[in-house]
C-alpha cells in the first residue's frame, strides 16, 4: 500500500478531526503509534498545518467513517485519477538544446559500451541524433573522437532512465526473438 506523500501532516489533520484510532492513522500514514501518540498530546508537529486527505484526494469520507465505526478497520486510500492519465508519447524528432548537442557523443559512447544489445536505430531514437553520428562514434571516425568520453545519458539529461530502461528491454526482448532456441539448435540422434 502507498503512503500518503506528506505523512505528518496527514496525520496531524486525522488526529484533530476524526475519532480513528492510533493505530489506523499511524499504520495508513507510516508513522509509529507513539508518532501518533504524540502528535495528539502536541509533543510533536506542533508547527505542522494538517493536510485534509478528503480534499487531497487520498481517503474519502466515507473510508473514514468505516474505520471510526470498527477500530480494527484499516483505512484504504483511495484510487487517484492521476494514475488513470498517461502521459503523451514523444514525438520523434526531439529537439535537444545547444548546450546538450554537444554531449551526445559521451552518451552515445556511454550506450555503446553499457548496452551493446541496443541497435543504431534505437540510440538514435533515444537520444536524437542520426546513424551516421551513432557510426562515427562507433568507429571512431567522428570528429570529437579524442574528447570522448562514456558518460550516462540520463544523467546528461539527454533522456530519461523510463526511457532508457523501456529501450534496453525492448532490446533484450528482440535479442531473444532473434536467438534460436538451445532445444532447436542441436539436433536430435
Amino acid at each position: 500500500m502507498s503512503k500518503p506523500l506528506m505523512p505528518k501532516a496527514t496525520a496531524v489533520w486525522l488526529v484533530d478531526n476524526t475519532s480513528l484510532t492510533f493505530e489506523q492513522i499511524a499504520e495508513f500514514c507510516g508513522l509509529h503509534p507513539l508518532e501518533v501518540k504524540a502528535i495528539a498530546d502536541g509533543e510533536v508537529a506542533t508547527g505542522i498545518r494538517g493536510l485534509d486527505p478528503i480534499g487531497a484526494g487520498i481517503l474519502t469520507r466515507e473510508e473514514i467513517e468505516r474505520c471510526q465505526k470498527d477500530p480494527e478497520a484499516r483505512l484504504r486510500m483511495a484510487k487517484s485519477v492521476a494514475d488513470e492519465i498517461k502521459l503523451p508519447k514523444r514525438k520523434e524528432p526531439r529537439y535537444t538544446p545547444l548546450s546538450k548537442r554537444q554531449d551526445r557523443p559521451d552518451a552515445i559512447a556511454w550506450l555503446l559500451r553499457h548496452h551493446p544489445e541496443l541497435s543504431d536505430q534505437q540510440i538514435c531514437r533515444l537520444l536524437g541524433t542520426t546513424k551516421n553520428t551513432v557510426q562515427a562514434v562507433r568507429d571512431r571516425t567522428h570528429w570529437k573522437s579524442a574528447e570522448i568520453r562514456p558518460r550516462d545519458p540520463v544523467l546528461l539529461g539527454l533522456c530519461s532512465q523510463t526511457e532508457l530502461d523501456e529501450a534496453v528491454a525492448r532490446a533484450q526482448a528482440e535479442q531473444q526473438k532473434k536467438a534460436p532456441r538451445e532445444d532447436e539448435a542441436q539436433p536430435q540422434e
